[in-house]
């Protein structure tokens, strides 16, 4: 439970970004996103709309957890991530990296958990039964601090339990193989896992214990004021996709949306019906989120990692927190 950051983090967070005004200058938008977590963007990805409205090629890079897309932006080879989670965005931050919260990217609190074997018979009632157990997790991401909040609640001493810093889609594998007890993750390996397990808690229950499972877009702040218009154009094309999502388009959508998140259709409607919400533009302004809420659940959030000596917990963390960029894509 040491080792909450990977060595690539902490090599890139520990340095502070600087981008010169060559690299400023920007003639292709380099993007990460998830594997295996389908969302609306992703037709738009799909249909080279982004290529268009942007005016120039948009690359696509996968990662495995937050905490690589950090790093890949600490070293300038990723200008923007969709759907990082809070607490390998926090870390970074709190490490030094220069990121700023651009956007909501989803709510999904029944598509992030933790799974525990069958076979092993253990529920919410009996739960103090993991203690010596081996649980995979990917650690500094927000299924890291899911589990941890599982366990404080369920009174289990997480020091007795061999933690192993896994990312889902190996823990899932390892899990089927019957190499670990109780795995963490979301999307397609979360599905995966669930067919050799079951979860202790879910829903309403799960988020009083965990809170809001959310997912941001984050960015390069030096970067992105640097291309503000740019930023804004990639935010406007972003929420088109979740408007049309929402608004009935799904079955339009989803063939491509499923090819881009590497699944079959039924595989991507499933996890996309199971918890995902994609907030509107306005409903990500107001004071449910980063007009308010989002400062102070940082701050909170940062706090705790402090407390539990995972980071050197700022002050504050109002500055990681940007919502002009957002802003600027409503009116257009």
């Amino acid at each position: 439970m040491k080792k909450f950051l990977t060595t690539a983090l902490a090599a890139a967070a520990l340095a502070s970004v600087s981008l010169s005004a060559a690299q400023a200058q920007t003639s292709e938008l380099v993007v990460a996103f998830f594997p295996e977590w389908p969302m609306p963007f992703q037709y738009a990805q799909a249909q080279k709309i982004y290529d268009k409205e942007l005016g120039m090629p948009v690359k696509w890079v996968s990662f495995d957890a937050g905490t690589a897309m950090s790093a890949a932006m600490a070293s300038g080879d990723v200008h923007i991530a969709v759907s990082q989670g809070v607490t390998p965005f926090l870390t970074a931050v709190s490490a030094g990296q220069d990121l700023q919260a651009i956007d909501i990217a989803l709510t999904y609190s029944d598509n992030d958990n933790c799974v525990v074997r069958k076979n092993l018979e253990i529920t919410k009632d009996n739960a103090k039964e993991l203690e010596g157990k081996t649980v995979g997790v990917p650690l500094s991401t927000a299924a890291h601090t899911g589990f941890l909040a599982q366990m404080a609640h369920f009174g289990v001493d997480t020091s007795t339990m061999k933690v192993v810093d896994m990312a889902p889609v190996d823990s899932a594998a390892a899990f089927a193989n019957g190499n670990m007890d109780m795995v963490c993750g979301w999307g397609g390996p979360l599905r995966r896992m669930k067919e050799y397990g079951n979860v202790l808690i879910e829903g309403a229950e799960k988020e009083q214990i965990v809170g809001k499972v959310y997912d941001v877009i984050s960015t390069t702040g030096s970067w992105a004021k640097e291309n503000a218009d740019l930023v804004a154009k990639f935010l406007k094309v972003t929420n088109d996709m979740n408007d049309k999502f929402n608004n009935g388009g799904g079955d339009e959508m989803m063939p491509e949306i499923a090819k881009m998140a590497g699944q079959d259709e039924a595989t991507a409607k499933a996890i996309m019906t199971t918890g995902m919400k994609f907030i509107t533009s306005e409903q990500a302004l107001s004071a449910e989120w980063m007009g308010g809420f989002l400062a102070k659940n940082f701050n909170e959030a940062g706090a705790k990692l402090g407390a539990g000596g995972t980071v050197k917990a700022l002050p504050s963390y109002d500055g990681a927190v940007n919502s002009s960029y957002l802003e600027a894509a409503s009116k257009m």
